[in-house]
Parts: C-alpha cells; sequence; structure tokens
C-alpha cells in the first residue's frame, strides 16, 4: 500500500531525523526534533511522530528516549542494539555537591546504542554533562557521556571523580608529584588538586553523544 504524502513539516522531520542519523549514529530526541524544525511544543512534534508511525514513515519504542527509526534504514535487532541506563548527571565545570549532581532520570530511562558502538562491555551506564569545562575535548553543555565502571586510571583519562568533600566533577585524571591533578580542557578554567586518597574514580568515558544545537 502507498504511503500517505506527507506535510512540508514532516517531510523536514524526515530529512532532519536521517540527517542526525547520518552525522551522530543515533536518533535525535523530540526536543531536537522541535527545535530543528521550528516547532515550540513537543506534543505538536509528538503528533506529526505519531502520523509518520501510523504511515509507516518511523518505528517509534517509547521505553527510550531517542527510541526514533526511519523504517527505511536497517532494522537494528535487539541483538544487535544496547540499552544504556541514564544514570543521573556530572558536572563539567568546578566540583559540585553530590545531592545536585547526582540526580537521576527515570528508573527505566536509557538510551538505544548500536553494539558496534559501545560492544559488549558490562555494567556501561550514561551520564548528562552540565558545564563547559571539557569544550577543548569536543564536551559541551547537554552531551551525553557513556561510562565504562572502574576505580582506577592511567594518567590522561577522562574520568568522572567523586572527591571525599562529597563533590563530583569530569575531567582529565594525572597523577604527579604525589597528588592528583584533575584537568579540565577548557583554556579559562584552573585545574584541581587533590590527596590521592580523596579522590575516588567512578568511571571513564569511552563515548560521547553530542546534543544538537540549533
Amino acid at each position: 500500500m502507498a504511503k500517505k504524502k506527507l506535510s512540508e513539516r514532516q517531510k523536514r522531520m524526515i530529512e532532519f531525523i536521517q540527517d542526525f542519523w547520518q552525522d551522530n549514529g543515533y536518533p535525535p530526541t523530540i526536543r531536537e526534533i522541535g527545535e530543528n524544525c521550528e516547532i515550540s511544543s513537543t506534543s505538536v512534534v509528538n503528533y506529526n511522530l505519531n502520523i509518520l508511525e501510523k504511515n509507516g514513515y518511523i518505528s517509534r519504542d517509547g521505553r527510550v528516549s531517542r527510541g526514533i527509526r526511519l523504517v527505511t534504514e536497517p532494522v537494528v535487532s535487539e541483538r544487535d542494539s544496547r540499552l544504556i541506563p541514564l544514570a543521573g548527571r556530572i558536572f563539567a565545570s568546578q566540583p559540585v555537591a553530590m545531592p545536585d549532581a547526582t540526580s537521576t532520570f527515570a528508573p527505566d530511562e536509557a538510551i538505544s546504542l548500536t553494539r558496534e558502538l559501545v560492544g559488549n562491555e558490562e555494567g556501561l551506564f550514561a551520564l548528562q554533562v552540565q558545564g563547559d569545562s571539557m569544550i577543548d575535548a569536543m564536551i559541551s553543555d547537554g552531551d551525553i557521556v557513556v561510562m565504562k565502571p572502574q576505580i582506577t586510571a592511567n594518567n590522561g583519562d577522562l574520568v568522572a571523580v567523586w572527591l571525599n568533600d562529597d563533590t563530583t566533577t569530569l575531567k582529565h585524571f594525572y597523577k604527579e608529584n604525589g597528588r592528583v591533578r584533575l584537568q579540565p580542557a577548557n583554556p579559562t578554567m584552573d585545574p584541581i588538586f587533590a590527596d590521592p586518597k580523596n579522590v575516588q574514580i567512578q568511571g571513564k568515558v569511552m563515548l560521547v553523544l553530542r546534543q544538537y544545537k540549533v
């Protein structure tokens, strides 16, 4: 059966989803579609996505925040994809108190990524970045980092760190001269120095998902 003809707005949405997928390797969120297509209401975006789904242009997985697929794309089976839980937020700034930094998403909120991107590593989790201390490492406010859980790091690793003063931050790790240097990737910000016994590494960044901004 022939597909129903699209409105200009729906054509623009399809084109954006396709371009975003090609550029990033994963689908956009409803908010990103709205921003690009100049639609201020997420309910209007959702209404048009429902029409596109009903008429066979896309498929949607309501379990995840990036669950949109073009039906013209190769179908990714559950065996070839993984759900990575969104565990909370991490601050790319000066260290921020733990209660704010660890505020979580809904318990079932996750992102779907192909195994080609993340492999079969166990225990992966995702954090949303807040702050601009890592902009020269191509990590901006609002981006999502996929973390490999580990408690050790090599010099230069990009890690999520908890400090014993109940703060957390995302920085490059260096151990030198008997102390730890947590180095931002922003020339306007100074490094943080700490006693190694006061530094707890929670995980290493293995993938950055850029948030599209108009």
